[in-house]
């Protein structure tokens, strides 16, 4: 499966459970990228972002893939990092994501907003 089809699925599972501003980062033209793919989301609550980390592990692990190779945050609730290893999805609860600003960090890259 490639980097892109993975991102697809991945949003999928966040679409799945009410995820709010969906954003697919494309990095493959950045230079020293860490990975292809950041697939962005917003939860309302711990227990939303907790759901939708357990929907793209689901999707994933559907179409045939592997968990993740790393998954971090989980217990602090305000950033959940799960590494795919060509893709990488983040859930922030909503008030963390501006103040992380990934989007503005990686502003080179292509992005498509889902929803």
């Amino acid at each position: 499966m490639t980097a892109e089809e993975l991102s697809k699925i991945i949003v999928k599972g966040m679409e799945e459970k009410k995820a709010s501003d969906i954003v697919v980062m494309d990095l493959r033209k950045i230079k020293n990228s860490v990975a292809d793919f950041f697939v962005i989301c917003s939860g309302n609550s711990d227990t939303q972002m907790e759901s939708i980390s357990d929907s793209i592990e689901e999707q994933v692990v559907k179409a045939g893939e592997s968990l993740p190779y790393r998954k971090e945050g989980k217990s602090g609730k305000q950033w959940i990092l799960m590494d795919y290893v060509d893709v990488v999805a983040h859930i922030f609860l909503k008030e963390k994501r501006h103040y992380y600003g990934l989007e503005e960090l990686w502003g080179d890259a292509k992005m498509v907003q889902v929803n």
